[in-house]
Formats: structure tokens, C-alpha cells, sequence
């Protein structure tokens, strides 16, 4: 991958991807009791699961999100790329397939030629194909800060969904993407990183994880979130919500080196901070817990918990799918006085 950074699409928006997101407790208590059950509501905004499911019939249910971020990287077609990648990966996350997406822009005019519109969608169209989806239409308005994500309708079987909060006493926990990706998109809004850093950033954040849950469907996975905005440990809570503990073992989660320099330099976004604060109350742990552990993430991997025969399996199957950090990083216990322990 080589990155055309002329256009410098970072820097004319106050925080980079998914750091822009508003808080957890924020989302929690807005909405609140707003929206009424459904029969055909199977998962709703109650359980802050990464997409809706409304059934349609016995074998059938659609899937439905809604996701757009601020861009990431200076290449108009890359930030596309990974705007549709991360807008597709809450499909994913459910263990369902894409069938379309809806191309939602907010555009720049004052600082950035309607040409550059085209390479935007062009990128995240490619993505829409590489999973087996089409994009049928969209929206366009004129915005201060750019902005651009997919509404992505998917289909799976009622019954055979996965959701983000049902984690397995036993389980062990698997995530397949390295995290730091909200630290590097702050140095490269700054013009910190160098080409090399700033492409590997960039691929990882582009890459689809829908060859990760295809591998993985056929297993008992017990529970399946993707990590953005949140951060890992942020996403971890809502996973282990009132009934398990998720054990983290800090020390094995995969980092990149780059994003461990530049975090050491204090380049750390807002909404990492935002996190922690969010975080740390619901939290056991002996040691400082590293930064990079509540960085909020764009396009981030798939945590997956499911029984330890199944993943070592599946390692060295991701890794050769091309998900070359997956390893295991923890453990599902039985609830003790925090929903997440680091060791």
C-alpha cells in the first residue's frame, strides 16, 4: 500500500475515527427507555450490541447498522476503504453476511475538491464487494468536518446469531486485529509517523473482518463484539455486563510497536482518555493498566470467546487468512467483584 497524502484529509477535523464517538455513559443514558420491545425485535439499542436484528420470518432475520467516522488517514480512497470496513465489521460482529449498504457523507467543500468525493466512495465500494455485498444509493450533505460510513443491511438466521453479552463461564478470549489504532491516527493527523508506519496502520485498519467470522461460524463461539471506539476494555465491559468477569492478560494482547512509542509521547486521543475515566471504576487490577488498553480503536479486530480447543484450532487458520496478530488474551470467569480483571 502506498498512501497519496496530498489531499491531508486529517487535518481538517478535530479527532480522528472512531476517537470522535461520544462516550459509553453518555449513549447509555440517552437512551434510556426512549424505544419500546418488538415482537420481531430480537436485538434492539437495549444491550449496546453492534447491530440490530429484526426477524422476517422463521429462517430469516435482518441485520442493520449505521456507523461513519472522521477520516483516519490523508488518502481519500484508503479513508473509504476503512470507513466502509469499520461501518461493515458490526455485520461481522453478529456472525452475519452483507447483502447492502447506503453510502452516508458529510463533505467538505470549503477545503477539499468535489473530485476527491469519487476516490472517498471508490474505496469504500471495493470493500462492499470484497464481502459480497452492493451498494445501492445514499446520502450527501455539505459539513465543516468530513465525515463518511455506510448503513449496512445483512441477513442471518434467527437462531444462529451472535451477540456481544453472552460470554461462557470457561471460555477463552480471542482477538485478531493488534490494538493502537487511535493513537496512530492522532500522530497521523499530526504528521508524526512515517510512511511505513502510517501504511501498516492503514492496512489494518482497512482489512474486512469477514473472513475472520466466516472461519469462526462454525465454532461454539458463546460471544462476538468488533473493538472501536470504546476501546478494548470498554467493549470487554459490555461483553462481560452483569453476569461474567473477563480476565485480560495484559501483557498478551498485541500492540504495535509504533503506537506504544508515539502513546510514550503522550500522543493519545481524547476519547482513549474518555474511556478510561469511563472504565477504571468497573476495573480490578495490581498494576497501572497500559493506555493502549482503552485506546479507542477504528476497524478494530473481533473479540471473540469461545472454548480453548476450538481457538487453537483457529489460530493459525486467521493468522493464515491474513489476521497475523490473533492470539489469546484472556480468560470468560465466573462474576467476581468487577466485570473486568487485568492481570
Amino acid at each position: 500500500m502506498i498512501l497519496n497524502n496530498q489531499a491531508k484529509l486529517t487535518k481538517y477535523v478535530k479527532a480522528a475515527g472512531c476517537a470522535a464517538k461520544l462516550g459509553p455513559e453518555d449513549l447509555t443514558n440517552t437512551l434510556s427507555g426512549l424505544y419500546a420491545p418488538h415482537p420481531n425485535v430480537l436485538v434492539g439499542s437495549e444491550g449496546s450490541e453492534d447491530a440490530s436484528v429484526y426477524a422476517l420470518n422463521e429462517t430469516q432475520a435482518l441485520v442493520q447498522t449505521v456507523d461513519f467516522i472522521t477520516p483516519v488517514v490523508d488518502d481519500p480512497f484508503v479513508y473509504g476503504q476503512i470507513a466502509a470496513a469499520n461501518s461493515l465489521s458490526d455485520v461481522f460482529a453478529m456472525g452475519a453476511e452483507v447483502l447492502s449498504a447506503l453510502n452516508l457523507v458529510g463533505f467538505d467543500g470549503c477545503h477539499h475538491p468535489r473530485a476527491l468525493l469519487r476516490e472517498i466512495l471508490e474505496g469504500g465500494r471495493d470493500k462492499v464487494l470484497e464481502c459480497g455485498g452492493v451498494v445501492t444509493g445514499g446520502h450527501t450533505i455539505e459539513t465543516p468536518e468530513m465525515y463518511y460510513g455506510l448503513s449496512v443491511t445483512g441477513m442471518v438466521h434467527p437462531k444462529r446469531f451472535w451477540r456481544n453479552n453472552t460470554p461462557r463461564v470457561g471460555d477463552v478470549l480471542l482477538l485478531t486485529k493488534p490494538l493502537g489504532m487511535g493513537i496512530l491516527s492522532t500522530a497521523i493527523k499530526a504528521d508524526l509517523l512515517s510512511d511505513a508506519e502510517a501504511c501498516e496502520a492503514a492496512q489494518i485498519m482497512a482489512q474486512l473482518n469477514v473472513h475472520a467470522m466466516r472461519a469462526l461460524r462454525p465454532l461454539a463461539v458463546s460471544a462476538c463484539t468488533d473493538v472501536t471506539g470504546f476501546g478494548l476494555l470498554g467493549h470487554g465491559l459490555e461483553m462481560a455486563a452483569d453476569k461474567v468477569t473477563l480476565c485480560i492478560a495484559q501483557g498478551a494482547v498485541p500492540v504495535l510497536k509504533s503506537a506504544k512509542t508515539y502513546a510514550d509521547m503522550g500522543i493519545i486521543p481524547a476519547g482513549s482518555y474518555a474511556n478510561k475515566s469511563h472504565v477504571e471504576r468497573f476495573l480490578t487490577c495490581k498494576d497501572d493498566v497500559d493506555i493502549t488498553l482503552f485506546d479507542a480503536q477504528t476497524s478494530g479486530g473481533l473479540l471473540v470467546a469461545l472454548p480453548e480447543k476450538e481457538v487453537r484450532q483457529s489460530i493459525a487458520v486467521l493468522q493464515d487468512l491474513g489476521y497475523v496478530h490473533t492470539c489469546i488474551i484472556g480468560e470468560v470467569l465466573a462474576r467476581e467483584a468487577t466485570p473486568l480483571r487485568v492481570v
